[in-house]
């Protein structure tokens, strides 16, 4: 009986042990952006290596709900590519903080048939075929850019995203800043009135679509086009040059962002100035509570955001990324500091 007893006994103690680990352990809930995917999941699965009771779920579901979410507080924290606007801010029930988690570009991605070809196009010709006004691939002003190429006589189907989404406003952005007329009639936002085109959910959907559809044009995060192996043309930066997006050309865009940095973070670095830069590149954002009811999950996004600014950006390059200025991280260290974690 006392073997039984003490059997009882240590089996009671293991089960109190499992049950102490279980209750330790921390989970936490965002979603938002689907430009940073890539990224963040390798970022949580590698802080989870780490930390074995940090759990940290993504759902990729677009900036616009992303900024939704973190509003309602469905989750603990949001992530967008574009930042909130002044009247998103405001409706939140406390004050939302912007952290710069990578860089990235947003390149245009075509499928032709028969041109293998590396494709230049200028701003105005990308505001032009989103628009309507260029409907034909052999049209001139394509054929002015592209010499030496042949280009079909077939009708051009643009694909752009059908949900909120901060690669759109990164795309109509840049669009807005080198057409007049994009900006007066379409303007900037997570979601606008498309004038042409269909539309796919995700980074992911627009990248198939493009891939399954002759003739097409769309716009994904740079990573999206080099999994799905999708041919994607260099963009004309504000210094004339074509450049074809990288991780080079895409810091060089953030160069000068940084002599400017505001206090919150909340930046365009699209058509950037200066030599080298990939025009159509942007910082994606990591959404945060300054001071959230949670403090346990408070601390541990600010431990996991401290790893991520620093130890966490070495993993940038492999996946399309830039890693972030090292100013811009010193200046975030110091605004994490201002999260409540007790």
């Amino acid at each position: 009986m006392k073997t039984a007893s003490k059997l009882t006994l240590s089996l009671a103690c293991a089960a109190a042990l499992v049950a102490g680990a279980a209750a330790q352990t921390i989970r936490i809930n965002g979603a938002g952006a689907t430009f940073p995917y890539p990224i963040y999941s390798k970022w949580f699965s590698e802080y989870n290596k780490l930390h074995s009771n940090v759990e940290i779920n993504y759902q990729s579901i677009g900036s616009a709900g992303g900024i939704q979410q973190v509003t309602k507080q469905t989750v603990f924290f949001g992530a967008t590519d574009g930042p909130m606007t002044p009247e998103q801010l405001q409706t939140a029930p406390g004050k939302i903080m912007h952290f710069p988690a990578v860089l990235g570009a947003v390149v245009p991605v075509y499928s032709i048939p028969n041109v293998r070809n590396e494709l230049h196009f200028s701003g105005q010709v990308l505001a032009d075929i989103f628009l309507g006004k260029i409907t034909k691939w052999n049209h001139p002003a394509i054929g002015k850019l592209n010499a030496g190429v042949t280009l079909p006589a077939s009708d051009i189907t643009v694909v752009h995203r059908a949900d909120g989404s901060g690669t759109t406003y990164i795309w109509v952005d840049y669009l807005a800043k080198v057409s007049p007329e994009w900006k007066s009639k379409v303007g900037v936002a997570n979601s606008v009135n498309w004038p042409t085109g269909v539309g796919g959910r995700g980074n992911e959907q627009v990248a198939g679509l493009v891939t399954q559809t002759p003739g097409s044009i769309g716009y994904v995060e740079l990573i999206y086009a080099l999994q799905n192996k999708i041919a994607y043309g260099s963009v004309q930066n504000a210094a004339g040059e074509f450049v074809k997006a990288s991780v080079e050309a895409v810091t060089a865009a953030a160069a000068e962002a940084v002599k400017q940095m505001p206090a919150d973070f909340r930046v365009s670095i699209t058509n950037a100035p200066g030599k080298g830069v990939y025009p159509i590149s942007s910082f994606t954002w990591i959404l945060l509570y300054e001071n959230a009811k949670d403090k346990v999950q408070a601390k541990t996004m600010v431990d996991f955001m401290k790893w991520a600014l620093t130890d966490g950006q070495k993993y940038c390059a492999d996946l399309g990324y830039a890693p972030l200025p090292e100013a811009v991280v010193k200046l975030e260290m110091a605004a994490l500091a201002k999260i409540k974690i007790s």
